[in-house]
């Protein structure tokens, strides 16, 4: 049964993504919670909402390109606010090189056709 966007491969990884990045912010400091716990969560989320979004008007190129192109910039934002928390020591190196190419890899590679 066809699900729609649900069954697009760039909307299931970045779903993931969303929330592996909810469960690593559970850890985050009480201080962040309105900061940078807030806005990392709500960037990785709203890659997945623009893709829903784009998918629903896919019949209209110029709203889905606009909205793919919001998708990739809130990819960007949630890779700096990996940053903030790698350089905050929120998050381990490790876990910030883990996360920050597997969305560069999984955003470039999703839109692939092969």
């Amino acid at each position: 049964m066809e699900q729609g966007y649900k069954d697009l491969k760039v909307y299931q990884l970045a779903y993931k993504l969303a929330m592996e990045i909810f469960e690593i912010t559970k850890s985050f400091p009480k201080e962040e919670i309105y900061s940078l716990t807030d806005q990392i969560r709500r960037s990785s989320r709203s890659v997945c909402t623009n893709i829903g979004e784009g998918y629903r008007k896919r019949k209209y190129p110029k709203h889905f390109s606009s909205k793919m192109t919001d998708a990739d910039g809130e990819c960007s934002e949630t890779q700096i606010w990996l940053n903030f928390a790698r350089d905050c020591k929120y998050i381990t190196n490790e876990n910030h090189d883990r996360l920050f190419f597997w969305i560069r890899r999984s955003w470039q590679n999703a839109w692939r056709h092969d």
